[in-house]
């Protein structure tokens, strides 16, 4: 993992007003816990009517070690966050249908 930093991003409601909320993580285990738990809550608010309707977004950035700057996350075969847990789930049902 190259010792990156590594953040969540995510904006509930789209278009967001103001700098998406940010959670550190350590790991893409831990990105994958706080993203799936941010989906399931936006998900949770809006077929309990808390929220009336949203459109939510979020991913994974890692800190550049040269100057700083985030930017997103890409696996070492060039997949994005979102194509990363895609596969990672395939992997799991393929994993499970063996059993």
């Amino acid at each position: 993992m190259q010792n990156k930093k590594l953040r969540i991003w995510w904006i509930p409601q789209v278009p967001g007003q103001g700098d998406p909320f940010y959670v550190s993580v350590e790991s893409l285990k831990e990105a994958e816990l706080i993203y799936n738990t941010l989906s399931k809550y936006d998900l949770y608010q809006y077929m309990n009517r808390i929220k009336p309707d949203y459109t939510n977004v979020g991913g994974l950035q890692e800190q550049d070690n040269k100057d700083d700057d985030w930017c997103d996350w890409y696996s070492e075969l060039g997949e994005s966050f979102d194509e990363y847990l895609d596969a990672e789930a395939e992997k799991q049902e393929e994993k499970e249908e063996e059993n």
